[in-house]
């Protein structure tokens, strides 16, 4: 471990990322700034792009991809370029299966790719998100296969990704990055590699303490967000206006912090994370019912979504079966071209299944894929709104908030609006169903 240290001190440390997607692209280019890398994809196509200059990553721009191509960066599909590398750290997916188990199968063939290279010296990290334990009791096992033995003849630890896609106040070197090795000298060692490009480390006692920490951060985003979702509901039916009272209760310069509602939650954290704790949980022998309840609350809310559409086509008259509905928005949040396992997907897919006429919008995502067909967004807001019967708002993106109501409703053949995200008032003539804001604003 000394060597590897001397090498990661002196920047000839030669490291290969697996997994070139909205993680490990963005950390080749911090490591590429002072270490030579190799950005490691079983994708030809994403590899054949990334040879060719082109970013498929929006927080990383084709300007910066040029920067390091071909002196520090360098795209491959061939194994065989890892068995150079001293530290191999793996990005890739860790998604849940239909009845909502983690699936550490990207993992697993990680691990499996790197032990037809793995040599006495190497480092492995793990970045992807899962459950405390699975560096210990999946990863370890995997590597040591090889007969090496973890800790000795190769270091692991394991170092929680924190990239929120599209957030320009804090890229991914300006992030405080935890760090926890399976032994104190596999944690001291992430920490100096880490510590080369990254602002501030906050080393941990061990690997399964830093897999816990992913964890809690956010579960504790999930369970916050189901809490105001479920105030949201609540206050639709008091009349009250969730949001009002949401920015009022923020004025108070202690002990509250501001979650707002929505239409539920996506990106590849908040709706997974809580799910792969659950798991876990009920492992050792306990069931998590506040995590699970939180869950459920946000995966209701893109039900809730279809219920205010129907609710908002009676009172004028007109029934959710062959309503002509425009969903403006596919992405998970706002300003990015990032739809996994967007709220947009389950909400197109159930107004789908009850016959309703669905076209889409999104300035940034060209497509979605649901089980109900790909879905092509129209080509303009102009478009999109046009002769629809009801317009279902479910991301907050700036080019919609420069959308006034009068336009809406000229754009429109009946101006029924379902807002999930606080963008409009209401307004004369027009349907208004808000999240959290029950009839108050209904013209």
């Amino acid at each position: 471990m000394d060597a590897l240290t001397t090498k990661i001190t002196e920047q000839s440390a030669e490291i290969g990322i697996i997994g070139q997607g909205y993680v490990g692209l963005p950390l080749a280019m911090a490591f590429a700034k002072k270490f030579t890398v190799f950005g490691y994809d079983v994708c030809s196509d994403t590899i054949e792009r990334l040879r060719a200059g082109k970013s498929h990553i929006q927080d990383v721009t084709d300007e910066q991809l040029s920067r390091y191509l071909g002196h520090t960066y360098f795209p491959t599909s061939d194994p065989e370029d890892l068995r150079r590398c001293d530290i191999l750290i793996i990005c890739v997916p860790t998604p849940l299966s239909e009845d909502k188990i983690p699936d550490l199968s990207y993992i697993k063939s990680a691990c499996t790719t790197i032990n037809t290279v793995l040599h006495p010296g190497q480092f492995v990290i793990l970045e992807s998100t899962t459950y405390p334990g699975t560096t210990d009791e999946v990863v370890v096992p995997i590597l040591e296969e090889t007969g090496f033995v973890a800790g000795s003849d190769f270091g692991v630890a394991y170092s929680p990704e924190r990239v929120d896609p599209g957030n320009k106040n804090f890229p991914i070197d300006k992030v405080p990055t935890v760090v926890g090795g399976i032994n104190v000298e596999c944690t001291e060692v992430a920490a100096a590699l880490y510590g080369s490009v990254m602002e501030r480390i906050v080393p941990v006692r061990d690997a399964r303490t830093a897999e816990a920490v992913k964890m809690v951060e956010n579960v504790f985003r999930n369970v916050n967000i189901a809490l105001v979702n479920e105030i949201a509901l609540i206050f639709e039916r008091m009349g009250i206006d969730t949001w009002e009272v949401i920015d009022a209760a923020a004025t108070k310069p202690y002990g509250f912090m501001p979650f707002y509602p929505g239409p539920g939650i996506g990106g590849h954290c908040i709706p997974l994370d809580p799910y792969y704790m659950s798991y876990r949980a009920k492992k050792y022998g306990f069931i998590p019912r506040f995590i699970e309840t939180s869950g459920e609350i946000n995966e209701f809310m893109k039900m809730h979504v279809v219920n205010l559409a129907e609710r908002g086509l009676r009172q004028v008259g007109k029934r959710l079966y062959g309503a002509k509905i425009t969903v403006m928005g596919l992405a998970y949040k706002k300003n990015i071209n990032d739809p996994r396992e967007s709220p947009a997907i389950k909400i197109i897919e159930e107004l789908a299944n009850l016959g309703a006429d669905v076209r889409v919008y999104d300035p940034f995502v060209p497509s979605l894929a649901t089980r109900a067909g790909v879905f092509t967004s129209a080509g303009s807001v102009e478009e999109a709104l046009s002769g629809a019967e009801c317009a279902i708002f479910l991301v907050d993106h700036d080019v919609f908030r420069g959308i006034s109501v009068g336009t809406v409703k000229g754009l429109m053949a009946s101006s029924v609006i379902v807002d999930g995200k606080n963008l409009f008032a209401g307004g004369e003539g027009v349907v208004y169903m808000g999240i959290g804001k029950g009839d108050l604003h209904v013209q």
